[in-house]
């Protein structure tokens, strides 16, 4: 029996064509990708409600929230609790400080007219649009820009601070 392709060279135009093909597609990403062609338009809008907020670790592994040169007493989220808040925290502290940024500079949490809420770090420019996570996570930030409901000691006895659960 013999070979089907045996002595037949691979057709030489099909290799220039499959070439070109690909060079063709990693040029155009290129371009793409360097002049932003292509990309999906940031939605302008008007912020409804927008709060600069400061997040702080406890010992007891409870995170603080502060809002800078605001009077108001701090928000506590309990050790164990609020996990989406924790995480996107912890991704947006993990690229700070791979900047050399430190946690001096707010975050800032705005609800727009339009219903979305985001999560914008000032320090890095990056911005999180909280509503893709789904209504549940969204609400766990939500909550953050709304006056507290309970109201709980800190660790020391001495100072109120609101508390999430």
């Amino acid at each position: 029996m013999s070979e089907p392709f045996n002595n037949r060279p691979f057709p030489r135009g099909a290799l220039i064509a499959a070439a070109a093909m690909i060079s063709l597609a990693l040029l155009a990403a290129t371009v793409g990708r360097l002049s932003g062609a292509g990309a999906a338009p940031s939605v302008a809008g008007v912020a409804a409600l927008s709060r600069e907020l400061r997040f702080a670790d406890r010992p007891d592994g409870a995170v603080t929230v502060y809002e800078p040169g605001a009077d108001q007493s701090p928000m506590v989220l309990p050790p164990g609790s609020n996990g989406f808040v924790r995480s996107v925290l912890r991704g947006l502290a993990r690229d700070r400080r791979s900047r050399g940024i430190g946690a001096e500079i707010p975050f800032r949490l705005t609800e727009w007219a339009d219903g979305r809420l985001t999560l914008e770090d000032v320090a890095t420019g990056r911005r999180i649009e909280l509503g893709s996570f789904g209504a549940t996570n969204r609400e766990a930030f939500a909550r953050l820009l709304t006056p507290a409901r309970d109201v709980m000691m800190t660790a020391d006895g001495t100072t109120p601070a609101r508390t999430w659960k």
